[in-house]
């Protein structure tokens, strides 16, 4: 089982173990990790899952759709690693991605 790193607003980092082809916000949500919202509940129709993936990992992503960069475009914070974690499905490749979590979701 891969794991994912995210680290909370306040620098401190939840690693946990997520399934292949789980999304990064349900493996959060699964875990109880804390600032992930998620709003819409993974269906890309809110920012509410917002995390900032480490410079490392970024090019091993798909590109962002369309959709996703709409909802970025309304974000708080964003940068140019950001991504919605409803849209990052896991890969045996991503194990050891590190997550930064938003400070503000919305």
């Amino acid at each position: 089982m891969p794991k994912i790193t995210y680290v909370d607003p306040d620098g401190v980092e939840h690693t946990v173990e997520a399934e292949i082809g789980a999304t990064v916000m349900e493996t959060a949500l699964r875990h109880g990790v804390p600032g992930i919202i998620a709003s819409c509940g993974g269906s890309c129709a809110c920012a509410t899952c917002h995390v900032h993936v480490d410079p490392h990992w970024f090019p091993l992503l798909a590109e962002r759709s369309l959709e996703e960069q709409d909802m970025l475009d309304s974000a708080i914070d964003v940068d140019e690693f950001s991504r919605l974690s409803c849209q990052i499905r896991l890969e045996p490749g991503l194990d050891g991605l590190v997550a930064r979590v938003a400070p503000e979701q919305g």
